[in-house]
């Protein structure tokens, strides 16, 4: 069966953390509208010696929206208050503990207008204020990248990491420069641009089990197009799991599942039908449903099939490429092991809901997001490489050579 691209990516810009130490100073007091006050103090007609930094320029557009915040020198933070321009909505934040700068907790908005008042005193407790309204950068003059996978899951060995950007990229250099991709394995990982608005990393071989593979995305301010700046800025972590690599093959209507090295089972199958042919090529499985509706009308197969509740379906690829649990066989004649009856997806004998000891059930709860299925001998093409996460299909020389870096 076949089925459309249902995927939601992350988006790296909903989650980006704010650290205090990360906090880029763009302005100064000056620039933020500083005034003294020595209401209070002494009466010694001297100003403070306190100087309060807004990062976001007074009157300025095209603000950050992470490393908006406020600083002060020779002094500490009293009172800071941000709102947003107009609605009067508070935005909150914290003063650090030596009260030497203040942060959002959250990240801003795009195009939203700001406004921020702080008071700090210097150490004879002379005050000084300063203020800022600001608005910052627009979605229409920023891109987003969406990632995979997520932070801190478990996947398989051929799980890469792949960016879609909201907008085209024209500077790929300064984009990928921006993003840095390493592995606890120490395995070289180099970056690939399918078109212009995707980039994929991955090593030269599948990822080594067991390691952990780190992305820093440094992508606030980065001018990606003309006008256009990336507005994201976050550290993301997954593990490695165990090697498990499976292989179709067509001919005897098997697929071998190894795992770390091992044969762990060999599992009857159904592939595509001579009219309708499974790709070949190494394909990587991005997504898991217990069950999942599969309508042909999707995928120009007029009215072919329309089944609700197609259950153990994995996808390998975004053209609607799947393995997965088949109930409505013939059970007088049941295909698997013995030809292929599907219309280009991989077929496991399976039971209406799900569940039960079959091998449908059996390989969906063995198998994790990135695992690689090889299909072979199939008389159908190569599955192309940026055809879901499928990279794998090209050889490192080519890899390489598509990348800007």
């Amino acid at each position: 069966m076949t089925r459309t691209d249902t995927a939601t990516r992350r988006a790296l810009g909903a989650c980006a953390a704010l650290m205090v130490g990360a906090l880029t100073l763009t302005a100064c007091g000056s620039d933020a509208n500083a005034k003294n006050d020595d209401k209070g103090s002494g009466g010694s007609g001297k100003s403070s010696s306190a100087t309060i930094r807004i990062s976001a320029k007074n009157g300025s557009t095209g603000a950050s929206i992470n490393s908006t915040g406020v600083r002060v020198s020779d002094g500490t933070l009293t009172d800071v208050k941000m709102t947003v321009a107009g609605a009067g909505t508070a935005v909150p934040g914290t003063i650090s503990a030596d009260g030497s700068a203040w942060t959002p907790k959250e990240q801003l908005e795009r195009g939203t207008k700001y406004e921020i008042s702080a008071r700090a005193k210097d150490t004879n407790g002379k005050s000084t204020s300063a203020d800022s309204v600001f608005t910052t950068v627009s979605k229409a003059n920023s891109f987003i990248g969406t990632y995979t996978p997520d932070g801190g899951s478990t996947v398989g060995v051929g799980m890469p990491v792949s960016f879609n950007f909201d907008k085209a990229i024209s500077d790929k250099k300064a984009v990928q420069s921006h993003i840095t991709v390493t592995s606890s394995s120490g395995q070289k990982v180099v970056g690939h641009w399918f078109g212009s608005q995707r980039i994929d990393f991955r090593p030269e071989e599948y990822w080594k089990a067991g390691s952990k593979v780190t992305m820093k995305i440094d992508l606030d301010g980065v001018e990606g197009a003309n006008g256009i700046q990336g507005v994201q800025k976050k550290t993301v972590s997954f593990t490695i799991g165990r090697s498990q690599v499976s292989t179709v093959d067509v001919n005897t209507q098997t697929m071998k599942v190894v795992r770390d090295g091992s044969t762990v089972k060999t599992v009857p199958i159904s592939a595509g039908s001579s009219q309708f042919t499974t790709y070949n090529g190494q394909m990587v499985i991005s997504e898991k449903y217990r069950k999942i509706r599969m309508d042909s009308r999707t995928v120009d197969l007029a009215n072919a099939y329309d089944i609700p509740d197609v259950p153990d379906a994995m996808r390998l690829t975004t053209s609607g490429t799947f393995i997965h649990g088949n109930y409505w066989y013939n059970k007088a004649n049941p295909p698997f092991g013995r030809e292929g009856t599907s219309h280009g997806c991989v077929g496991l004998e399976a039971v209406r809901g799900g569940q039960g000891d079959t091998p449908a059930n059996w390989f969906f709860d063995n198998s994790l997001i990135g695992d690689v299925v090889i299909v072979k001998n199939s008389p159908d093409k190569s599955v192309a490489p940026d055809n879901g996460l499928n990279g794998w299909n090209l050889p490192w020389s080519e890899w390489i050579a598509g990348s800007a870096a």
